[in-house]
């Protein structure tokens, strides 16, 4: 490898939600992957939307991080033109010479790109992708809904396609996918070159995966009984076809099961229409909705679980939620139309069904409840699956030599157009 590729880069990653630093001084798990390229000598800026803290700048592990949001501008609309007018001004001082966008927040960098002299990669959340996974998800094994769900896909795919993405990926270096579904769709039907897609797994640090006993305190806090057969979910209330399957599920197994509790983490927009269609169904007290969470706090509330559940199919990615319940030999159940099938073996380290599929649901929640499945060898085994595929040093490497090859394809595409930024360090 030539001397230059190992000259240390200025790196600045992009994105509306960057948890560097929540309320109770915690970590978010994409900081190992900016804390590590800072101790190997690299710089790493983050912009970022407002925190909870209302701060404006935030530096943790050398990584500093300005939160752009302000008044009551919206995300969607304001960002990524704030997002430019700040990298521009941190461009000037000291350039950058990549761009790593989580979301479509980096658009307005990336159409400017060749006039920056900056490398631009997108995580395939940038994309609408997850929005296709959300659709397969709700499909049902008939031949009515198979023909709907298609056309469904269909539509939203041209749409979104031909709309958004095509011109995001125009301006896209690299992409970094998560799975390898996602690489062969991102390649097949977004006709993405191949060889500019780097597969790279996003987890959390083993030294936050170690498994944690249930707390007594946090069980009578949310009203639980001593003997609670406890299922637990984490939901950003975004998707009301998702809560409504696990509800309807969870109603068949409350009617026979009556320690069975169902623990709802999160909030959302839709938290009006979840808590309307609950109560709509004999649950009673059998649900409990906790609101929003630290970060901090998600582990202990995973730790109440018999069985963890997320089947939300709109994320390309893996939840963060699902790798903590793994790391904490939970028994799990996840949507096989997500990536996670691409992690979990289904009756091996966990379970994956269709997320509408709420017979199929209804009846594993009743089988771990009377002891016909036994969680602790399977427990084992997602366990050791996270531990083998999220280690952070494997991550830290795949990662940076993505950006080193995504950067040199930028400085062979554009030589000789521009003056490209000097390394780290020189005069």
């Amino acid at each position: 490898m030539s001397a230059s590729a190992q000259e240390p880069l200025n790196i600045c990653i992009v994105s509306r939600r960057f948890p560097l630093l929540n309320n109770s001084g915690e970590i978010g798990f994409l900081f190992p992957i900016a804390r590590g390229l800072v101790r190997q000598g690299h710089k790493v800026t983050v912009l970022s939307w407002r925190n909870k803290n209302r701060l404006d700048v935030v530096e943790v592990g050398g990584v500093k991080a300005y939160f752009l949001g302000e008044g009551n501008a919206q995300p969607a609309d304001a960002f990524p033109e704030q997002v430019l007018r700040k990298f521009q001004q941190l461009h000037k001082q000291e350039p950058f010479h990549l761009v790593h966008s989580l979301d479509n927040s980096g658009f307005e960098v990336g159409r400017r790109r060749k006039e920056l002299g900056v490398a631009v990669v997108y995580d395939v959340d940038a994309t609408h992708m997850a929005q296709v996974y959300s659709i397969l998800g709700m499909s049902q094994e008939t031949l009515g809904s198979l023909i709907k769900t298609s056309w469904r896909v269909t539509m939203k795919f041209l749409k979104t396609y031909w709309r958004y993405d095509r011109r995001l990926l125009k301006t896209a270096d690299a992409v970094f996918v998560h799975s390898p579904q996602q690489r062969v769709m991102l390649e097949r039907y977004y006709v993405y070159p191949d060889q500019r897609i780097f597969t790279v797994p996003l987890g959390i640090e083993a030294e936050d995966l170690s498994p944690r006993e249930r707390s007594e305190e946090l069980m009578k806090k949310l009203g639980l009984p001593v003997n609670a057969q406890n299922v637990v979910t984490v939901t950003d209330m975004a998707e009301l076809g998702e809560m409504r399957n696990l509800l309807h599920a969870f109603e068949r197994v409350a009617i026979k099961k009556p320690t069975a509790r169902l623990i709802v983490v999160g909030t959302g927009p839709l938290k009006k229409e979840i808590e309307f269609e609950m109560l709509s169904l004999a649950l009673g007290s059998r649900v409990v909705f906790t609101g929003e969470i630290l970060a901090s706090q998600l582990a202990e509330h995973i730790a109440l679980a018999d069985v963890f559940v997320n089947l939300s199919a709109r994320s390309s990615g893996i939840e963060q939620s699902l790798l903590e319940a793994m790391a904490q030999k939970k028994i799990i159940i996840g949507s096989e139309v997500s990536p996670l099938g691409d992690v979990v073996e289904d009756g091996i380290d966990g379970f994956l069904i269709r997320p509408a599929d709420t017979f199929t649901l209804s009846e594993l929640l009743l089988q771990v409840f009377n002891g016909q499945i036994s969680g602790v060898e399977m427990g084992e085994q997602a366990r050791q699956k996270v531990l083998n595929l999220f280690d952070a040093d494997k991550m830290l490497a795949q990662t940076l030599l993505a950006y080193r090859q995504a950067r040199q394809r930028f400085v062979t595409a554009h030589r000789g157009l521009f003056s490209l930024p000097r390394p780290l360090g020189s005069p």
